[in-house]
């Protein structure tokens, strides 16, 4: 299901009303009994993996409790963490890159898996639990009905933020009386989620499409374009369903962490990183990175953290040599950075550019978005073949002549919708900035409702007009929906 469809929107109102309908003590197994049906009725067969993730990990965790409570021997301990490791990531390894490990390495054809609904997310969240409760930082949740809801809480599930327990169960563990800032804050939200979602990012997807479905009829320029607009297409896209989801969560009172940071204003890849998918790189950091040795055992010892860790990275999104190379090559990138910084220090002083020397921030913010836009330009293309000839091309090809005549509206958009796409972008960029200095949805409350309600009114008209119903426009599903 859709988070843009209408039976999406039918299904949260009718879990919103039973919610506030219900006294406050029954609200969270109201939430439960929502999430679960929710899950369950999208999720097909998929289901029967998804619930017996949570009861497997739900005995591990008071067994890593009691374990650890009653000084059993640390190999014990380890050995039971290890086991519910296996456990539970195994279907993710299994349907996710089963074929690939069939196929490419073994030779064999491929089988039909079923690939459970937001398997990558819900495992993430299970494992970091889990080695939370090993390590002793929280306790382990007694109460299933609660510990079910912490992990199948529905707007979360498909497409993330990834939770820590510490950050979302407190939440869930009590009903949350109405709010009515609380609750118009959550619908902005989703109101924002869909003019990123119809405005940008499925307006981008046309002339990305376009080029990455014949790579070799466009060669140079159109590869530059096709890549500076597919990594505005997948931040748009993420941050149009995280945004959602934090407004459905928000409707019952319950904050979702973000996600992101304004990723393209990095001046570094590990400043990118920082930025970026921010509960799947802080996942990464304190579960593989950090218990590998992180940077406290020798240079070279934390070089080869780095690439195991951006590694799992690039196979948590997928299978197959590309998002592997993909997750290498950030590893490579922050490598290189670290190696190359005292060189580009003297440089810098050399030229008189201090740290906070604005061209000096935008330069390093051009080369930072340049080796980012490269990577996506992998990530997005069919194989890891395609993905090397098309940056190839735009490196070989000089074509600079189609940024002046009419050769982009080649791609599949008119003046028009080039025109709306420019002017979208330029509002996400100063919304932004004024969500990040004065907190722009509380200013829109503080207007006088008439004020409000145009605001509000406009966008939802500029959204049906130009984005939801322009020619040749579908609502597309949410690529990390995908993963």
């Amino acid at each position: 299901m859709n988070m843009l469809s209408l039976n999406f929107y039918l299904c949260v109102a009718g879990i919103t009303a039973l919610y506030y309908t219900f006294p406050i003590k029954y609200r969270p197994y109201v939430l439960l009994a929502g999430s679960l049906g929710f899950y369950c009725c999208l999720a097909g067969k998929g289901r029967w993996i998804f619930l017996a993730s949570i009861g497997i990990s739900y005995g591990f965790g008071i067994g890593l409790e009691w374990l650890r409570n009653h000084k059993k021997s640390q190999n014990l301990q380890r050995s039971a963490l290890a086991g519910a490791i296996i456990l539970t990531a195994l279907p993710l390894i299994v349907t996710k890159h089963g074929n690939f490990i069939l196929g490419s390495l073994l030779h064999r054809p491929g089988y039909p898996w079923i690939v459970p609904l937001g398997l990558s997310f819900y495992t993430m969240q299970i494992l970091s639990y889990l080695a939370d409760v090993y390590k002793g930082e929280i306790p382990a949740e007694k109460n299933l009905l609660q510990y079910g809801l912490f992990v199948s809480f529905f707007p979360q599930i498909v497409q993330g933020p990834i939770p820590r327990y510490g950050q979302l169960a407190c939440q869930l563990s009590k009903g949350h009386p109405f709010q009515e800032k609380t609750f118009v804050k959550g619908c902005q939200m989703i109101l924002w989620g869909f003019f990123l979602k119809m405005m940008i990012a499925d307006k981008v997807a046309v002339a990305v499409n376009t080029v990455f479905g014949n790579s070799v009829r466009y060669p140079g320029g159109y590869v530059l374009t096709a890549g500076f607009l597919y990594s505005i297409q997948l931040y748009t896209d993420f941050l149009s369903c995280v945004s959602i989801a934090q407004g459905t969560a928000g409707l019952f009172g319950i904050q979702l962490t973000d996600n992101f940071r304004h990723p393209y204003m990095a001046r570094s890849v590990k400043d990118f990183w920082r930025r970026w998918h921010i509960s799947l790189s802080s996942w990464l950091r304190d579960y593989i990175y950090i218990p590998l040795g992180g940077s406290r055992k020798g240079t070279w010892k934390k070089y080869r953290n780095l690439l195991i860790t951006f590694a799992v990275s690039g196979l948590w999104h997928g299978s197959g040599y590309k998002y592997l190379f993909w997750g290498l090559l950030h590893g490579f990138y922050q490598i290189m950075e670290e190696w190359s910084a005292p060189y580009c220090e003297k440089c810098c002083r050399l030229f008189k550019l201090p740290k906070e020397d604005l061209l000096r921030r935008y330069i390093e913010r051009i080369v930072t978005f340049f080796l980012v836009m490269l990577g996506w330009i992998l990530f997005r293309a069919d194989s890891l073949r395609q993905g090397l000839a098309m940056i190839r091309s735009m490196f070989l090809v000089w074509n600079p002549w189609i940024f002046f005549n009419d050769s982009l509206l080649q791609l599949g958009l008119g003046w028009k919708d080039w025109t709306v796409l420019v002017l979208s972008i330029f509002l996400l960029a100063r919304v932004s900035t004024l969500q990040n200095k004065k907190g722009i949805r509380d200013w829109i409350l503080s207007q006088h409702i008439v004020a409000r309600w145009t605001i509000y009114i406009g966008a939802i008209a500029v959204i049906l007009v130009y984005g939801t119903y322009g020619y040749g426009f579908n609502a597309q599903d949410f690529i990390y929906g995908g993963f």
